[in-house]
């Protein structure tokens, strides 16, 4: 009798719990689908949608982005004090993303957080995932280590982007500054390393990709964007610029227009280099019979190609303008340097297409400037000629601040992107055609290579060259048919690697910033896309 006593007893308590906590399978909620694109996985709020639609412009563009969100696992213990009254309702919530229950504030609290892993958190777990963790001191160049560009174009299925009107508006869109904040990457100490190793780091290139540049005379300029990864430039003795896009992450470039920017007296672009905004190509021309000197070509988003103007001011007096290169400061302006011996200094007015040039110094070189940059920690404008001068104009000295002159003449001057104190200069002597220079110190060279050309002992400013993404490598041209590639790190004056791509004389071979491509152009007349395969 006891026995049964108890049994019954059991049966009630067990018949109580079920009428207060109720049938689960009825008291579930019903929520409406969100409206939004991104798909949220099953069990999810709408809160949770919301706090995932209003993340960063930069994560919400990388490809599969949402599908590596993890999720800290649900408390066994959480319980909502009004759970109660919303078991007995089953609420259909509204598609709309702005949608809040009147009961969110106490959910929200209660509310497990998400795991929202960062973009370098993503790439070096993938890194990882693949097998290929790269040590940070190890000189292994790996493109997952670096940062993707905030607009570049991701193709999704089902929304395959065509033509260009897609990716110019989102260049658009950029706010001001964008790119420039983009660039402001930490200071590394490289110059220690210099000359460190006595084994050469040897990079596994594919070479297999030529591709006709569409234009009929001699190559002039290669020019990367520096919003868009897609896009890049090419110019030529035609007058032609021609705007190409990379597609399928390297197996093949489209050309998408096709651009005559001939200046008034008919000459060709001498120089080109993307606004920082990736919106615009700016243009140097000649001084000479009152030619026109810039021109400035904004993309047509609607017709897809170039629309070019030239500016009235010609501060330069005679000669050719040689070289053009926007400054990576948070104002906007470009310095140019011609065969007057001047170096000129255009800062951004109001208004569209209006430019204030203002000439820092004529008499400092003796001849032709080759190359003008800028400096990336502090407003030094670096400029090196033709009469074995290379000088630093400090902006806010105004005056000199840095003077070294060589034993040969100089073409070009182009800043380490990552030790803000290394520069290289391209000289004039065979077999030490680059050096690698301290702008700390004066009157002394770091180190210096070059290689050996086998159809001509003369050097010429078309060959360029160009630094790897983590400043370890330079890549240049040559009057030979190859590819040379330094490492900064091998103790010998030669190339670490040639890498034979062309048909003919290589102009220059620039590396991508976030594919491992390396984009070449030669007097052959094609464009080169090389696929780097490992470091």
């Amino acid at each position: 009798m006891q026995i049964k006593l108890a049994r019954l007893r059991g049966r009630g308590k067990i018949m109580a719990s079920k009428t207060s906590f109720g049938n689960g399978l009825n008291d579930v909620k019903v929520e409406g689908r969100s409206a939004s694109p991104i798909q949220v996985s099953e069990g999810s709020s709408s809160d949770e949608s919301q706090s995932i639609t209003h993340l960063g412009e930069e994560n919400s563009k990388l490809p599969g982005y949402y599908s590596k969100v993890k999720r800290k696992p649900a408390n066994s213990s959480y319980k909502n004090e009004d759970s109660s009254q919303n078991q007995t309702k089953n609420v259909q919530k509204p598609a709309s993303p702005s949608y809040k229950n009147e009961d969110s504030s106490q959910k929200t609290k209660s509310k497990p957080q998400l795991a929202i892993p960062g973009v370098d958190t993503l790439q070096c777990a993938k890194t990882k995932e693949s097998g290929n963790e790269v040590p940070s001191d190890s000189g292994a160049w790996s493109y997952a280590s670096m940062p993707l560009h905030a607009n570049s174009i991701v193709k999704f299925k089902g929304n395959k982007a065509r033509g260009i009107s897609s990716e110019l508006r989102t260049v658009e869109t950029l706010p001001e500054g964008t790119k420039r904040n983009l660039e402001q990457k930490e200071h590394k100490e490289l110059i220690p390393l210099i000359s460190s190793c006595s084994s050469r780091c040897t990079i596994r290139c594919q070479t297999g990709l030529l591709i006709s540049s569409q234009h009929k005379r001699k190559l002039r300029c290669l020019v990367l964007c520096p919003t868009n990864d897609q896009l890049f430039v090419t110019s030529a003795l035609d007058g032609l610029v021609n705007l190409w896009q990379v597609e399928d992450r390297g197996s093949s470039v489209n050309l998408l227009s096709t651009t005559d920017c001939q200046s008034s007296k008919r000459r060709w672009p001498e120089d080109i280099a993307w606004h920082p905004r990736g919106n615009s190509l700016f243009s140097v021309y000649s001084a000479d019979n009152e030619d026109s000197q810039i021109s400035i070509s904004n993309i047509d988003k609607e017709k897809e190609e170039l629309s070019v103007t030239f500016l009235k001011e010609k501060p330069h007096i005679k000669g050719i303008i040689n070289s053009i290169m926007f400054m990576p400061w948070d104002e906007t302006c470009f310095v140019t340097g011609g065969s007057d011996h001047a170096v000129v200094l255009w800062a951004e007015k109001d208004g569209e297409h209006s430019w204030k040039p203002k000439a820092l110094h004529r008499s400092i070189h003796t001849s032709a400037v080759m190359g003008v940059a800028g400096m990336h920690h502090k407003k030094v404008v670096m400029s090196a000629g033709a009469d074995k001068r290379i000088t630093g104009f400090d902006l806010l000295a105004e005056r000199i601040d840095y003077k070294n002159q060589i034993d040969s003449k100089c073409m070009s001057v182009l800043p380490n992107p990552r030790d803000f104190n290394l520069f290289m200069v391209q000289t004039g002597t065979p077999e030490r055609q680059l050096r690698l220079l301290d702008v700390r110190e004066r009157q002394t060279v770091i180190h210096s290579f070059g290689w050996k050309q086998e159809s001509t002992e003369s050097q010429s400013a078309l060959i360029n060259q160009a630094w790897s993404p983590d400043g370890l490598y330079i890549t240049s041209g040559s009057a030979d048919p190859v590819i040379h590639i330094f490492d900064i790190r091998y103790n010998a004056h030669k190339p670490s690697q040639s890498i034979r791509a062309h048909h003919k004389r290589v102009f220059k071979a620039a590396w991508h910033h976030s594919l491992p491509l390396l984009i070449s152009t030669s007097s052959d007349l094609n464009i080169g896309v090389h696929k780097i395969t490992s470091c």
